[in-house]
C-alpha cells in the first residue's frame, strides 16, 4: 500500500510540474506576444478589443499574434508601415463580416439597408435630382456621417468594379505615417475595417466605416450614399479620405489604379502596397 501511495504521489508531482511549467511558459509567451503587438503604432486604438479577444480566446489570440510575428520577420519595414504578400492572400478572403454564419457551413445574406428607414421618400417624390441632392446634403449637414449624391450611370460603372474587385486596401494618413484600412463590397454596401483589427480578429473584425449606396431614387437618375463611421477610430475627415479613395479606384478610369485593383485580386505576389501610398501622395501633391 505504501509503495502504491508513493507511486501515486510521484505521478501527481510529475503532473503538477508539467502543468505549472506549461502555464508558466504560456504566460511568458503571452507577455512576449503582447509586447511585440504593442510596437504597432496603432495598438492603443484597438487595445480594448484586443484585450477582449485575449481574455475570451487566449489560444486563438496567441496563434494570431504568432502568425503576425512570422510575417514581421519577412516583411520590409518603412515609415509608412508594411503589408506582407502572404497576408494579402489571407485578407482577400475577408468575407464573414458581410455574410454572418448562422450555423456551421451556412451563410446568410445581409440585406441592404433601406433609404426609407432614414429618409422620408414621399417628401421628395416631386423633386428634381438637383433639389434632392441639396436636401440630402442639408439633411446630413450636422450629423456625424459622410454623404454624397452619385449620378446613376457613374454608380453602375462603380458597382461593376465593386463586384469584380470586392476586397481592397487603402492607406490612411496618420501622424505616424500611414495606417492601412481594408474594405469589402457586398451588394450596395462597402465595409471598412483597420488592417490591425483584421489581423487580430479576422472575420470578426469590427467595422470602422460602412458606406451604403441607396438606389431607391434611380428613376431620378441619382444614387444617394451615406457613410457611418466609428468615432473612436476615424473622424469625419479621415472617413471622407477613405470614401474619396474608394471613388477614385472604383469609380474612376485611371489605368494605374485599375491595375492595382487587378493585381491585388488576381496576382497578389506582384502587388506592392507602397504603390498605394504613391498614388495617394501624387493626388495630394497635385
Amino acid at each position: 500500500m505504501a509503495a502504491e501511495l508513493r507511486q501515486l504521489v510521484k505521478r501527481l508531482t510529475y503532473f503538477n510540474y508539467i502543468t505549472v511549467r506549461n502555464i508558466r511558459t504560456s504566460t511568458i509567451n503571452m507577455e512576449k506576444a503582447l509586447e511585440n503587438l504593442k510596437t504597432n503604432p496603432y495598438y492603443e486604438k484597438y487595445a480594448n478589443r484586443i484585450a477582449e479577444l485575449q481574455k475570451t480566446s487566449p489560444d486563438e489570440f496567441m496563434q494570431r499574434v504568432e502568425n503576425q510575428q512570422h510575417l514581421k520577420q519577412s516583411e520590409k519595414k518603412s515609415k509608412f508601415g508594411s503589408v506582407d504578400t502572404r497576408f494579402i492572400n489571407d485578407c482577400r478572403q475577408f468575407s464573414s463580416v458581410l455574410n454572418p454564419k448562422e450555423g456551421r457551413g451556412q451563410e446568410a445574406e445581409v440585406p441592404d439597408k433601406k433609404l426609407s428607414d432614414i429618409f422620408k421618400l414621399d417628401l421628395v417624390e416631386d423633386k428634381s435630382a438637383e433639389e434632392i441632392q441639396a436636401i440630402w446634403e442639408e439633411y446630413h449637414k450636422n450629423k456625424h456621417v459622410i454623404s454624397a449624391t452619385i449620378p446613376l450611370q457613374a454608380y453602375k460603372s462603380l458597382q461593376d468594379k465593386m463586384k469584380e474587385f470586392p476586397v481592397f486596401l487603402f492607406p490612411l494618413p496618420r501622424s505616424q505615417g500611414y495606417e492601412f484600412i481594408m474594405c469589402q463590397s457586398y451588394g450596395h454596401t462597402v465595409h471598412f475595417t483597420p488592417l490591425l483589427a483584421y489581423q487580430v480578429h479576422k472575420e470578426n473584425a469590427p467595422e470602422c466605416l460602412t458606406m451604403v449606396h441607396y438606389t431607391e431614387l434611380a428613376d431620378k437618375g441619382i444614387v444617394l450614399m451615406r457613410g457611418e463611421y466609428d468615432k473612436n477610430v476615424l473622424n469625419g475627415q479621415e472617413s471622407q479620405c477613405l470614401a474619396n479613395q474608394f471613388q477614385m479606384y472604383y469609380g474612376g478610369k485611371d489605368e494605374e489604379k485599375t491595375k492595382l485593383l487587378e493585381l491585388f485580386t488576381t496576382s497578389p505576389d506582384n502587388f506592392k502596397h507602397m504603390d498605394l501610398i504613391s498614388q495617394l501622395e501624387n493626388i495630394t501633391l497635385t
